[in-house]
Parts: structure tokens; C-alpha cells; sequence
């Protein structure tokens, strides 16, 4: 939901056919441009909307990000389901434009109504769609995937990530020491 345009056809790493092995060659997408909402009154052309490139990226750069099996089967559910639109998104709006932000909060809040506690609703778990970024880089960086990697994939400089995620990737500091112990025991 963050705008972004992802390209019509998804390069498939390793080839082969069906989903690829767990950790082994993942599909791709190729995200292109972002779209973000500024309101009409701050574009030049009176739409809702600006296209721009890649943030901190040349004008027709591209940034491929690797895709779960998982998501993968759901999207390409979604698509069977729905299809794309013209342009490629996977969502529009009811007459085919871009869907805005009060339309997907709305639908957030009635989501996070549904499926967490009152008392979980007083917090700011997942408070808005923004949060499932924050929350996909916190599992990568949990699950021990170098710094390095996730802000790649997430699209940051390092120095953002450590910014943002020093807790997640201070915690993980005991798992690297015994990684470092076993490494340096098993040279004896």
C-alpha cells in the first residue's frame, strides 16, 4: 500500500517450475516508481498523487526485492481472483483509479477491530499499514538475516536501519557471540 509500482512480470531466480525450495531462489518484483499522496493542492497537476522514482535512487532506476514463496501464492491468487489494473497495481478503487490513504486506513481500523483485544486496540500494535513494514524488517533482522541484507531488501542505507533498529539488532547480539564461540571452538 506504500504507492509503489511493482513491473507486470516477475523474474523468476533459478527457474525450474513451482514454488522454489524453502531458502533456495525466490521470485522476484521490480519495483519502479512510488506514487506517494500529497493532496491535490501540492501537485502540479491537480491530482492526489505525484509519481517519482525509487527514493534516493537515479530518476529510472529499479530495485528488485525477493518475494516469499508464500506471498507469491497469494498474489498470484489475488490476480486470478481480481487481475491488475491497467497500470499494474494490485488494488484500485471501484472506478479503476488509485485507491487513497482514508480508503485503506478505514478498511485498516475495521481490520485491527476484528482481529485484536480491546486492550490490544488501546495500543499502537499495528495501529496503521506502515506498520507491517516495520514489523517485516523486525522479523528478518530476528531471524538473524544480516543488517546488511535486510536494508537492501527494505531499501535503506545502513545507517537508517541501525537508526531505526539498534533494539532489534542489539538483541541479537548473545546469538552472535555463541556463533562466534562455536566458530572459534571448533578451530581447536
Amino acid at each position: 500500500m506504500d504507492g509503489g509500482r511493482r513491473s507486470g512480470a516477475a523474474d523468476r531466480s533459478g527457474g525450474g517450475h513451482g514454488p522454489p525450495a524453502r531458502g533456495g531462489p525466490r521470485e522476484r518484483a521490480a519495483l519502479e516508481e512510488s506514487r506517494p499522496e500529497v493532496g491535490s493542492g501540492w501537485t502540479d497537476d491537480g491530482k492526489s498523487y505525484e509519481k517519482r522514482g525509487l527514493k534516493r535512487r537515479a530518476r529510472r532506476a529499479t530495485r528488485s526485492v525477493p518475494i516469499p514463496p508464500v506471498f507469491v501464492r497469494m498474489v498470484r491468487e489475488h490476480i486470478k481472483t481480481h487481475g491488475v489494473a491497467p497500470d499494474g497495481r494490485l488494488f484500485w478503487a471501484v472506478h479503476g483509479g488509485r485507491v487513497r490513504s482514508t480508503e485503506y486506513c478505514d478498511l485498516w481500523e475495521a481490520a485491527r477491530e476484528k482481529v485484536l483485544t480491546p486492550e490490544e486496540l488501546k495500543t499502537p500494535l499495528a495501529k496503521v499499514p506502515y506498520s507491517l513494514r516495520h514489523a517485516g524488517i523486525s522479523l528478518w533482522l530476528k531471524a538473524g538475516v544480516e543488517p546488511a541484507e535486510v536494508a537492501r531488501r527494505a531499501g535503506h542505507s545502513i545507517a537508517v536501519l541501525y537508526h531505526f533498529y539498534a533494539k532489534i539488532i542489539n538483541g541479537v547480539q548473545q546469538k552472535a557471540n555463541q556463533l562466534i564461540d562455536r566458530a572459534l571452538n571448533s578451530a581447536d
